[in-house]
């Protein structure tokens, strides 16, 4: 159990990201020592702002943030930097520290056995696969002993024996551990208490409890929120028909009149504005290609890591329309590296049928121009087929509003860019969708209407995820475990 010792304290801060993005309006709470907490808030919120502010790597325009100097404090970001993939993980590693580390290959090893992870020290970041680079965010931030650890959605791309491993190195570290994440279950096995930040009050509120019993109070308190607003406006719309009457008539019920308006003024003062983080994406369709009948898909080998080193495996994989293909395998051994050549048409024993669109929702958003705005990139996906018009009213059932086109991709949350990743889709009409873990990075209120709209696809689809629940909700067809050739 965590200490009564406060080690960071909001006191009022207030921040903006430029003129126009508001994440904190006057935020008050604390974190106490040893303490498990989860961090809560809608995509783009502001959750991984306030590690930056915790980290210092940003300062609140008001307010001030209280840490004791002899704190240190790490964070495993949600992805690697890019202009960090070309390095290797020893030079990964010594970027963890100011000075020289001259035993830096012993703690390396230390904290990658801690992590379950296996590569050489020489290795490319860019070759490692997701997996393999969210267990080296974490150990990034391990080998730095922090007093306070910030996980920032550390389970995106994890296997479930990855999950498992990160779930007890947090039951059982010592220290203090704040993480923002999606995936409810692995919250709730260690969460203390939650901080839930409001992306229409730019507020946090703190909460004690688990994840689920904390969830459900914030659920029920929005609900009770809709009921005070029905009360209040049943109320109200019986006032001003009465001081409407009161009115026509003159005299003295013309104050009456008055006084009945000033009253409904202050009820309309307590209606509570419905919570943005209530809105849910609307549904959408992935409209198939015309034509894409006969064999989109032929894959009669592929390519896997084993010890290191690339085999080839022979399969015999034939995709037709509405056929879907769930690949899976452990961490490393190559699903992403095959997705990628696949996608571009350059995998080993692959044939795919000429003049096959192919939508490619890639893990790392890199196949998104990081420069072009948001507007830019949902234009070049819809093409001659929509007007202006048409492409804002799309945009607007993803939560994209008028101020979110104009924003650069780069500029986005991950989870932000997750939803204009599907919103591109839905307009590009593919033959063949290939999803590398859509979920990762996605709010969990949206993932049933995402896999609503990816079932409802009638063209071929290959699908890699980790997350059991959305798997469930697709029909599945055929299933190439990589895993079966270590």
């Amino acid at each position: 159990m965590s200490s009564n010792e406060t080690i960071v304290k909001f006191n009022n801060v207030s921040f903006n990201w430029g003129d126009s993005k508001p994440i904190l309006d006057e935020a008050n709470f604390s974190i106490r020592r040893e303490s498990k907490i989860t961090l809560m808030g809608q995509n783009g919120a502001g959750k991984s702002t306030i590690f930056e502010l915790i980290l210092g790597q940003v300062a609140p325009e008001s307010g001030a943030i209280n840490i004791p100097n002899n704190i240190t404090i790490a964070a495993a970001h949600q992805v690697i930097e890019r202009d960090q993939m070309d390095l290797s993980v020893r030079d990964f590693f010594e970027t963890c520290f100011k000075n020289k580390i001259y035993d830096i290959d012993v703690k390396i090893k230390n904290v990658l056995e801690i992590t379950n992870l296996t590569v050489p020290l020489d290795r490319k970041i860019r070759s490692l696969s997701g997996g393999q680079q969210a267990r080296l965010l974490l150990a990034s931030a391990l080998i730095q002993d922090p007093d306070i650890l910030l996980l920032d959605e550390p389970t995106n791309n994890l296997d479930k024996a990855g999950i498992a491993h990160l779930t007890k190195f947090i039951k059982e570290y010592p220290k203090t551990c704040v993480v923002i994440s999606h995936d409810a279950d692995f919250l709730n096995s260690f969460t203390e208490g939650v901080l839930y930040l409001d992306i229409f009050s730019k507020k946090v509120e703190q909460y004690t409890g688990d994840y689920f019993s904390v969830v459900k109070e914030i659920q029920n308190r929005l609900e009770r929120e809709r009921s005070k607003n029905v009360r209040l406006e049943k109320d109200i719309a019986r006032r001003q028909e009465q001081a409407n009457f009161f009115a026509q008539k003159g005299g003295h019920l013309r104050d009456v009149s008055s006084k009945m308006k000033k009253q409904i003024e202050k009820l309309e003062e307590d209606i509570v504005e419905v919570r943005r983080e209530d809105k849910t994406i609307r549904d959408f369709k992935i409209i198939c290609q015309e034509d894409s009948g006969g064999d989109i898909l032929v894959l009669d080998s592929v390519t896997i890591v084993k010890n290191h080193k690339f085999v080839d495996k022979k399969v015999n994989i034939r995709l037709t329309k509405r056929e879907r293909l769930l690949l899976q395998g452990p961490n490393g051994i190559g699903k992403t590296t095959l997705l990628e050549k696949l996608a571009s048409g350059h995998a080993k024993g692959e044939h795919i049928k000429q003049g096959t669109q192919i939508s490619y929702y890639r893990q790392d958003f890199s196949n998104l121009d990081f420069e072009a705005t948001v507007y830019q990139i949902l234009q070049k996906a819809m093409g001659e087929r929509g007007t202006e018009q048409q492409l804002r009213a799309h945009a607007a059932g993803f939560l994209i509003d008028a101020d979110m086109l104009k924003v650069k991709i780069g500029s986005l949350s991950e989870g932000q860019k997750g939803l204009v990743a599907f919103a591109a889709i839905s307009l590009q009409r593919p033959g063949l969708l290939i999803l590398d873990e859509p979920t990762n990075h996605i709010n969990f209120r949206h993932i049933p209407v995402i896999a609503r709209a990816v079932d409802g696809f009638e063209g071929a689809m290959i699908l890699v995820s980790h997350s059991q629940d959305f798997v469930k909700q697709i029909r599945i067809d055929q299933i190439l475990d990589l895993g079966k050739f270590l």
